[in-house]
């Protein structure tokens, strides 16, 4: 009893800890400068139960400002990660998308998503979005805002009749899925590193499986067993890797298949498995039975939805240059908008953060050992975000804003720039190729191949320093000199720069490949290689120096199996030269004057994404220890990199 009791506590600590972590993307931190008390001090606090047009009430707390004597405009996120703290009487340390806005005065509102915490319904990931609805019980995310909108409007006093939205992250996906069908008074939303699809965001890159988040699985898969349960009883567990080294651990676990054990009942005492196989995660399940994009994937994504935003919705969309998590929504996001809607007020702010790096006000602004400057969040938040919705919701409200269209900052040089489009106007496209030599360089030299043995055994780590995370992101910008001493990565590199070259735009990897197997994937990284000379800064960890830090610009990954289709899968001809096509996201950065620009080119990434078995499997979660087989793969020099370059 002893045991079980003290493992359940353990649970609950673990994923208390956890959604305070997810919860810290969607709030800022910074509260010494008001004090702790200045919400309760400044707000009154009111708990409702908004009932929906099906009938079901989704839990929303309203913080409205104790002045009366004015109207207010109302801003709210929507999210799956709790509205808590529970009770009137009970008050969050800070409130608003930040604390300027929290002083400014808004009427702030909060609201559990549908079937998660203390609303009622049925919780669905990314839930598919119903164009023509037919009748009452016809419910999405947008159906569920336009409804909340509609009884806020009419029953909150001192409204001036304006409404925003933000959100990070998985609320900056319910963020962006407002803007579809609506609500009239819906004037401004910021989407914020928003999921847009799940087959290209947080869980799946390109078809592959991202490993590192199996443990956040459960956190997204798991039905609440009842709304009236104690919300301090934690009603899904988080698997206990029982170690810190996570890359021996999965090389160890082996196949997928052997990590449906870790999915357990709250107890720890019996395995979640029925007799058809199946775990009781259910997202865990989808995962397995959906290794393709399939109708279930592609119905809930929300990009192809983008077309029809209203046009009285201005938006803006914040990405982190260094987001391992969700890079791809928030740039998807941002094009389609602004493809589609030409009269929409559509603007992208894109940064040097990680992960929702910019609601957190921390001084220095640094991912990993990489320092990009002081006080950029608090840039962001004072002269971007609060400006915004100030505009918006406060001011005027046309569409001329006075903030640009992007707002985009040079990583390499390190400063913000401004652009009418994004891309800038002027950027061309620059091919270079992967020659022999470990050569980058502007002209094909020929088309010999260069090989390389990927051996199943010894996969290529994702970092030097892999901790046991809830998701990683440090790697985004760690240093690759690791990687580019193996023999199972290829190094293309070119002279140092003799003039500062931009990069300003997507990147698009045209691989010419083959292999002695069937399966394999592709990784490609682009990397800025510093000089000797570059200037170490005090936060780097000890074992580094700056001197020839090889700074991961970006990088990507395709599962090979999804090279003509995401749908249909295909395996390869063993030692045929095949086409692999792979698009990485944008960057904005300079490599200057004195650095080189260099390309790794490599098929693991471990555990960042799990193992292929290199012997095509119609679905890898299914594969057995016996399909896993070291092979050889080649890459040809008439392989060429197309970057998106500012001349």
């Amino acid at each position: 009893m002893m045991k079980s009791t003290l493992k359940y506590l353990l649970t609950l600590f673990i994923i208390t800890s956890l959604v305070q972590s997810c919860k810290k993307e969607v709030q800022t931190t910074e509260t010494a400068e008001v004090g702790s008390t200045y919400v309760a001090d400044n707000y009154t606090k009111k708990e409702v139960d908004i009932e929906m047009r099906d009938g079901i009430k989704l839990h929303t707390t309203i913080y409205s400002p104790k002045d009366t004597s004015k109207k207010y405009p109302i801003i709210m996120q929507r999210t799956p990660y709790s509205s808590m703290p529970y009770g009137e009487d009970q008050f969050k340390e800070a409130i608003a998308p930040n604390k300027h806005m929290m002083k400014d005065g808004y009427i702030v509102v909060y609201q559990d998503v549908r079937g998660r915490w203390l609303s009622e319904g049925h919780y669905e990931n990314m839930r598919a979005y119903i164009p023509n609805k037919t009748s009452d019980q016809d419910v999405d995310e947008s159906s569920d805002t336009y409804d909340t909108i509609e009884w806020l409007v009419n029953n909150v006093e001192n409204n001036n009749g304006r409404v925003g939205i933000w959100g990070i992250s998985y609320p900056g996906f319910y963020s962006t899925y407002a803007t579809v069908d609506a609500h009239p008074a819906l004037k401004a939303a910021s989407p914020q590193a928003s999921i847009g699809d799940f087959f290209f965001d947080d869980f799946h890159h390109n078809g592959a499986y991202l490993l590192s988040y199996f443990r956040a699985t459960s956190l997204f898969g798991t039905p609440r067993p009842n709304r009236d349960r104690p919300i301090d009883t934690a009603w899904y567990t988080l698997p206990d890797l029982g170690t810190e080294d996570q890359y021996q651990f999965f090389l160890d676990a082996g196949p997928l298949k052997n990590l449906d054990r870790f999915f357990e009942y709250e107890t720890g005492d019996t395995p979640r498995m029925s007799v058809d196989g199946k775990t009781d995660d259910f997202f865990w399940n989808e995962l397995k039975e959906h290794p393709n994009y399939d109708e279930l994937w592609q119905s809930r994504g929300l990009i192809q939805h983008l077309k029809d935003v209203k046009s009285h919705v201005a938006t803006m969309v914040v990405a982190g240059e260094f987001d391992a998590e969700d890079l791809y929504g928030p740039l998807e996001t941002y094009k389609t908008i602004e493809k589609y809607n030409k009269d929409n007020y559509n603007t992208l702010v894109f940064g040097p953060w990680d992960h929702g790096g910019w609601a957190r006000s921390r001084g220095k602004n640094l991912v990993g050992n990489y320092y990009f400057g002081d006080g950029i969040s608090e840039f962001f938040q004072e002269n971007l975000e609060t400006k915004f919705f100030h505009h918006f919701l406060k001011g005027d409200g046309d569409m001329n804003s006075g903030l640009p269209e992007a707002y985009v900052f040079d990583s390499g040089r390190k400063e913000w720039k401004q652009y009418d489009t994004w891309p800038p106007e002027g950027v061309v496209k620059q091919d270079m190729y992967l020659s022999d030599n470990q050569e980058l360089t502007t002209e094909k030299k020929g088309e010999t191949g260069i090989q390389f043995v990927s051996d199943i055994k010894k996969p290529v780590p994702y970092s030097e320093d892999i901790k046991s995370v809830f998701t990683p992101r440090k790697y985004m910008t760690d240093d690759q000199r690791f990687a580019s001493r193996r023999s199972d990565v290829l190094v293309f590199e070119t002279d140092v720069m003799e003039e500062d070259l931009t990069l300003a735009g997507d990147i698009m990897a045209n691989l010419n490949v083959a292999t002695t197997g069937t399966a394999a994937d592709w990784i490609v990284k682009v990397i800025d290689v510093h000089p000797a000379d570059a200037e170490n800064h005090e936060d780097m960890q000890d074992h580094l120096k700056m001197s020839n830090y090889h700074l991961m610009v970006r990088s990507e990954v395709l599962r090979g199996r999804f090279r003509n289709s995401f749908s249909n899968p295909e395996p390869f001809v063993p030692n045929q030269k095949t086409a692999v096509n792979i698009k990485l996201q944008d960057v904005f950065h300079t490599i200057k004057k004195g650095h080189k620009l260099q390309v790794q080119v490599q098929s693991t990434w471990f555990p960042l994404i799990d193992l292929n078995p290199q012997t095509y499997v119609d679905n890898i979660f299914e594969a057995d220890e016996a399909d896993f087989k070291t092979q050889t793969h080649t890459v040809f020099t008439d392989s060429k990199i197309e970057f998106t370059v500012l001349k």
